[in-house]
């Protein structure tokens, strides 16, 4: 039996040093050392190191309607604003008011021309700008050195991500592949039909694990297996010949709806992005696998779309129908605690009980969902056995949580040394 080469480090004992000792003894293929999954010490500097310091899916761009919509999300100890301004674009500012640091926006969601704190009323045009402070701040108070804090926000394809760093790393060459890859199906006249969130009580990173392989697939998920094939594409070395058949004719049939499908990767499998087929006859995520939403979404004529797959780490996975996307959030709670925030989204003219039944869109990722979060909290109840051991992954059925946790080690490596 493999075991961790070196002494085992006390979780009281956590810090950057140990988690560079960690990292650079780390055994290869394995999943990490125990700390990794459970030690609040070392989950604030998860927190700090990649959750601060990369680029974060925080919402969709339909969810802001109008000028003046808004939403807020908590990364950590850190809520922000993100907003649609006065020119139609959109911002994001810490959701912390430039007086005594009070959160101004409570809600998940809203819409105001002002941004008005509720602690002492200072108000906050939509450019961050303080324009009302009272009269109480003396004749010398300058408003224009107390605007909101601003945060690195980037809209792609209808998707928008926010970064904390004061320099965030490189992102355009994703962004581009969103707005190609997701142009059909025009997510600014989206609408979330069904949202859900549920906590997990399991680590963020055993959450992102369980999502990236289908190993466990057919033992635990019925319903998704009515539609889903487990093959992203055809250079995957498990993939049956009839997959590679289905592959060649769907791209076919794709490339002649001018629908994008080639599988690209960007910044060491931080972002993936593929077009595969669904079970051959299904159209869609549902339990007969026929349309969830009669109204197609964006440019589509056909429902045959397959699922358009798209990975942003830390925090997003997405599956993407020709009637409907689904998109899954993660936001770390604790360190043995991860919201997922469920939502489809459907044409923003589909009529509810007419074009969509909202539990039959929900139904089967509602039902995987469930799944998902008893397997990852039986793995994070396991990890917590003082008899763990970093164990191999499966090169063939985990290559895609080979490629996370690498990515995440690399990252944490590089963020730790800056």
């Amino acid at each position: 039996m493999t075991k961790v080469p070196v002494t085992h480090i006390d979780n009281a004992l956590i810090d950057r040093e140990a988690i560079k000792t960690m990292l650079a003894r780390r055994i290869p293929d394995h999943t990490l050392e125990q700390p990794f999954y459970n030690s609040e010490a070392l989950f604030r500097i998860d927190m700090e190191e990649i959750f601060a310091k990369e680029w974060i899916f925080a919402g969709m761009t339909c969810e802001l309607p109008k000028k003046g919509s808004f939403v807020t999300v908590d990364i950590g100890l850190s809520p922000i604003i993100i907003l649609r301004d006065n020119n139609n674009d959109v911002r994001a500012f810490h959701n912390t008011c430039r007086h005594r640091g009070s959160k101004i926006c409570l809600g998940a969601k809203g819409k105001s021309p002002k941004l008005v704190c509720p602690y002492h009323q200072w108000a906050y045009d939509l450019d961050g700008e303080l324009v009302f402070a009272g009269s109480d701040m003396g004749d010398d108070f300058d408003k224009s050195r107390y605007s909101l804090s601003p945060v690195h926000c980037r809209t792609a394809g209808g998707y928008i991500f926010v970064c904390l760093a004061e320099n965030p790393p490189p992102i355009d060459d994703f962004v581009n592949d969103m707005n190609y890859y997701l142009e059909p199906y025009d997510l600014d006249n989206a609408k979330v039909a069904v949202q859900s969130e549920i906590i997990e009580k399991a680590n963020w990173k055993l959450v992102v694990e369980n999502n990236r392989e289908c190993y466990h697939c057919d033992g635990s998920h019925p319903e998704l297996l009515k539609s889903l094939l487990e093959w992203d594409d055809d250079n995957d070395p498990r993939s049956t010949p009839e997959f590679r058949d289905l592959v060649k004719k769907m791209q076919a049939f794709w490339e002649s709806q001018d629908v994008p499908y080639k599988f690209q990767m960007r910044y060491e499998n931080r972002n993936r992005i593929v077009r595969t087929p669904l079970k051959e006859g299904t159209h869609s995520m549902t339990m007969d696998g026929k349309v969830a939403c009669k109204k197609l979404m964006g440019r589509f004529t056909s429902p045959d779309m397959g699922a358009l797959r798209i990975l942003h780490l830390p925090n997003s996975w997405n599956h993407g129908m020709g009637d409907n996307l689904i998109a899954f959030q993660i936001l770390p709670v604790g360190p043995q605690e991860t919201k997922v925030i469920t939502r489809w989204l459907v044409h923003k003219d589909a009529v509810e009980g007419v074009d969509y039944d909202p539990n039959n869109l929900r139904h089967v990722w509602d039902a995987t969902n469930a799944q998902d979060r008893t397997l990852s909290e039986n793995n994070q109840l396991g990890v917590n056995s003082m008899g763990y051991q970093p164990g191999p992954y499966s090169k063939t059925f985990e290559f895609g949580v080979i490629n996370f946790v690498n990515w995440y080690c690399e990252r944490m490596a590089a963020n730790l040394g800056e």
